[in-house]
Parts: C-alpha cells; structure tokens; sequence
C-alpha cells in the first residue's frame, strides 16, 4: 500500500501528535514528514522512511484505506 501525503496528515491528526511528536515516535526527521504531508499523491520518499511512517500509524491503531477513496481510519478498540 503506498500512503499518500493526505493520510499521513490525517492519520497524524487522528492521533493528536504534532510534528516533533511524530518524527520522535517513527523515527524519521520533523524536515522529511513535513515534506512528505505536503504532497497532494504519493510522496517521493524512501521506502524505509514511508514503511517506518506507516508501521509506527498502524501500532498506534491507525488503519489506511485505498482505492477510489483513500482515506484513514481508527481501528475499533476491541480489534486490537
């Protein structure tokens, strides 16, 4: 699944964590984030920063869906 700059700016919202916050949580630096939630598609990064962004969602209960709508949800909390 690729993730776009959209669901990570959801996503991230969904969870109530800022930027820093984020990049503290995942890995990944504040600067990469910020680039990759300002795409409109899919962003031009490295695959082991995007698998680190959307392992450390998915942990925290984020779920990602695609097709013609891509979109995010929370997973129920008797799903986990």
């Amino acid at each position: 699944m690729m993730l776009t700059g959209a669901q990570i700016r959801m996503a991230r919202g969904y969870l109530r964590l800022s930027v820093r916050e984020f990049a503290d949580a995942s890995g990944v630096s504040a600067a990469t984030i910020k680039r990759m939630e300002e795409v409109d598609g899919v962003p031009k990064a490295m695959a082991d920063n995007l698998a680190k962004v959307q392992r450390t969602f998915e942990a925290a209960g984020v779920e990602f869906t695609n097709g013609g709508e891509p979109g995010v949800k929370l997973r129920r909390k008797d799903q986990t």
